[in-house]
């Protein structure tokens, strides 16, 4: 798009401020304001204004961003006042004509002509056309640059590289010398233009300035403090900088990720994992194919292999430390849950009020009940539970007793068949569910999810003075999406996390399970910290609709590297690249990682 050249007007009056306008800069400014040649000192910085004196022939979208992207504190701030079209025609005319007649003067003086001067008057005809038929407007601009800095030293050495990165674009500034506080009132959010030096732009060449954004996150506010917390994502893809992110700041914190296999999502999970234990996090990971085994080794986390020889776990156990009113009801109310997920079906009301006896009986038999000093004592176990149904006699109680057989002294006992000899603890821990079959793994994961919703719902009362931060991590989401109890989790745990300090990840390859069903949208839809990474071209447009991503951004997604993608959390748009440490990559990497390695 070519900027209009025209005579350069004369430096418009500064406009006077109202009462008003003085009253809030009064309240709202710094203390003190020190001024010299070419820089201030506001209150504890320093600043230097640069104003934009001469522009390039042609510019492209978004021409600014390079501005922008600059990672220092830069305030860029544009004055914008439309000419009215009489205004604008009359000039247009007056530069037409000044063309013309050098143009001549050059055919009678046998001179060649001047490619600059042709130029200038085709545009200057084009744009004469284009504003009589109301296609453009024409507008007087004014760009000033503020750069802040905290030492004179560095504003000197800052001024230097918004210059250049203004030259790159054939953008030349000179210092507001002896100006400098009429510019830095301009660059202020009062809409007072106190430096008048302006030049007319058409209306596209304006357009193409916008969208006033820049590729970074953005930084605090001046004035407030900077932010606790938080992990390294990677790096700017587009500017090289730092891609800093908290969740934990965030709407809610609750995240997810979807990528095709081979992605790096695993890989980018682990260094996330890494850095929040850093931070202080407790969390837990579901994960269904080994993956997080050696990390945890690396960091001293806990492994539970679920379907493993000698691994148990005893769902009649009430928690030592469980001081809850409703924690004993709670118990027998889960253990009726499970054992109807056992025999995959629902439990018919005589079945189940035999089963709710049965419980019970096995629980006086233990000497356990609702007085919270009885709960220390050995838990009674599930085959307790079936020699209570079989003492009843009655017919619902031997029917169920028939049918929890298998699971108490038959093939499938591995799991229920004596007191648990693992429990959850420490900082990080891992529920590995590789090793069950298949009859085992919807019973076992319910018993997984129920002891990670147990120590979200009821932290130890230590956690809670430390005001402590917990992650729930689930892999391959799609194998729980596809169970009732699993989703009805995923829906329960992003909807409530927030209220217990504690936050989600869902992990995924299947765009399509997480996102045609409802339980997955509401996953997405309650999830302020979304992760794309590189996506398969059959999957692209439904994530492309369902995150409202541009063509640039599918395009990117779609051709992305290996560790590669997009951060999206409301109107903060980012592309990163992950990156690791040598020792953060050797924790990251094993044997069972199928999306590691280096990104």
């Amino acid at each position: 798009m070519r900027i209009p050249w025209l005579a350069r007007p004369r430096p418009a009056p500064p406009t006077t401020q109202g009462a008003d306008t003085a009253a809030a800069t009064a309240v709202l400014g710094p203390a003190a304001v020190q001024v010299a040649a070419r820089h201030l000192r506001v209150g504890d910085g320093y600043a230097a204004v640069l104003i934009v004196t001469q522009y390039p022939a042609e510019v492209s979208a978004a021409w600014l961003e390079p501005l922008l992207a600059w990672p220092g504190r830069l305030d860029l701030t544009l004055h914008i006042e439309p000419l009215p079209a009489a205004v604008a025609a009359g000039r247009l005319r007056a530069q037409r004509a000044r063309l013309e007649t050098v143009r001549r003067a050059d055919a009678d003086h046998g001179r060649l002509h001047d490619p600059n001067t042709e130029a200038s008057a085709d545009d200057a005809a084009d744009l004469a056309d284009r504003v009589a038929r109301g296609d453009a407007r024409l507008f007087r601009v004014g760009i000033y640059l503020v750069v802040h800095a905290p030492t004179l030293d560095e504003l000197g050495e800052s001024v230097a590289e918004v210059r250049a990165i203004a030259a790159s674009v054939m953008l030349d500034t000179v210092p507001a010398t002896w100006r400098q506080l009429q510019g830095w009132t301009s660059g202020l959010p009062l809409g007072v233009d106190s430096l008048g030096m302006r030049r007319v732009f058409d209306s596209d060449s304006l357009a193409c300035a916008f969208p006033l954004a820049s590729a970074d996150l953005p930084a605090p506010l001046p004035g407030d403090p900077p932010r606790h917390g938080g992990v390294l994502y990677g790096l700017n893809t587009s500017t090289g900088g730092v891609v800093w992110w908290d969740r934990w700041n965030a709407d809610n914190h609750n995240s997810i990720v979807l990528a095709r296999s081979g992605a790096g999502k695993s890989y980018f999970i682990k260094l996330e994992i890494l850095r929040s234990l850093i931070d202080e996090v407790l969390i837990q990971v579901i994960d269904p194919e080994d993956e997080y085994i050696r990390l945890a080794a690396t960091v001293g986390g806990t492994v539970i292999q679920l379907g493993a020889p000698g691994v148990r776990i005893n769902p009649l156990d009430i928690p030592p430390g469980d001081r809850h009113p409703a924690a004993f009801d709670r118990r027998v109310q889960f253990v009726v849950t499970l054992v109807a997920v056992m025999l995959d079906g629902n439990l018919p009301s005589p079945d189940r009020a035999a089963l709710h006896a049965a419980i019970l009986a096995a629980y006086e038999q233990a000497g356990i009940d609702l007085d919270p000093a009885t709960w220390s004592r050995p838990a009674p176990l599930l085959h307790d539970v079936l020699a209570a149904l079989e003492a009843a006699g009655t017919t619902p109680a031997l029917s169920l007793a028939a049918q929890l057989r298998p699971w108490t002294l038959g093939s499938l006992k591995d799991l229920f068949d004596g007191p648990s000899t693992t429990m959850p603890d420490g900082r990080l821990v891992v529920w590995s569910t590789r090793q069950l079959s298949e009859e085992q793994r919807a019973p076992a994961m319910l018993l997984a999810l129920d002891a990670i919703w147990r120590q979200i719902d009821t932290p130890a009362p230590q956690a809670v003075a430390d005001d402590l931060r917990q992650l729930v991590i689930v892999d391959e989401a799609w194998k729980l999406l596809q169970d009732d109890a699993g989703a009805a989790f995923l829906r329960t745990l992003a909807k409530s996390a927030r209220k217990r300090r504690a936050g989600l990840s869902v992990i995924t390859q299947d765009a399509a399970d997480v996102l045609n069903s409802k339980l997955g949208q509401a996953v997405v839809a309650n999830s302020a910290t979304q992760i794309l990474l590189r996506q398969d071209a059959s999957a692209i447009t439904d994530i492309a609709t369902a995150f409202g991503l541009t063509t640039g951004e599918a395009r990117l997604l779609l051709s992305a590297r290996r560790g590669e993608g997009l951060l999206l959390s409301g109107g903060h748009r980012v592309g990163f690249q992950a990156v690791s440490s040598p020792v953060e990559h050797a924790a990251c990497t094993g044997d069972r990682d199928v999306d590691g390695g280096q990104p």
